[in-house]
């Protein structure tokens, strides 16, 4: 009797040792997917400080085009409007989370952006703008946080690729299928970017 009772003991032994090495390399996995994950959200504020950033400059830089006589007006009008849309675009990491959410956003800032161009390009017939103080300060601004865009993209595809990479490999997978991770969309060139423009002279 007492050999049977032994090993009944040291049956159940063994599953519950089991059972706990199991659930610690499940618990352990999930870990990391959420850490991952607030990594992406991080990354992804990232982005949006700087998307804000380049739309508070935008309204100044549009208030000070606007007190140059004779500028075209449709083209600040153009800034100004694709200005508005890309702030009606709900923001949060709601968006990361939707694709077309996703593609909404990256469409109204590629809007901005190509407005932006414009205006820039404009500017140059205007020599009392390029000779602007306030002007070339915002211009210069305006510039540097592109550039900061530009990093900061960037830092959340490479971010959102260690991601998206560790929730699709096995065992990380089941894993994520029944705890709800999904893939996070990444930033991708506008279409025809890879041509190089034409300038015409």
């Amino acid at each position: 009797m007492k050999r049977g009772c032994l090993f009944g003991v040291v049956v159940v032994g063994a599953i519950v040792v089991l059972a706990l090495m199991v659930g610690s390399f499940f618990l352990g996995r999930y870990n990391q997917m959420v850490q991952k994950q607030e990594n992406v959200n991080e990354a992804w504020s990232q982005v949006e400080n700087q998307y804000q950033r380049r739309l508070d400059l935008i309204d100044n830089l549009v208030a000070t085009v606007k007190g140059v006589a004779n500028f075209e007006k449709e083209t600040y009008t153009a800034v100004a409007e694709a200005r508005a849309k890309a702030g009606q675009v709900q923001l949060g990491t709601g968006v990361i989370n939707d694709p077309q959410a996703f593609q909404r956003f990256q469409a109204a800032q590629e809007e901005v952006s190509s407005a932006l161009s414009r205006l820039l390009v404009t500017v140059e017939r205007y020599p009392e703008l390029k000779a602007n103080q306030n002007f070339l300060e915002l211009q210069s601004q305006l510039e540097g946080t592109e550039n900061r865009i530009a990093v900061e993209r960037r830092r959340f595809n490479d971010v959102a690729r260690e991601y998206n990479t560790y929730i699709r490999t096995i065992p990380n997978n089941l894993i994520a299928g029944i705890a709800g991770f999904t893939a996070k969309p990444y930033f991708e060139s506008a279409p025809g970017a890879e041509k190089a423009p034409k300038v015409q002279f």
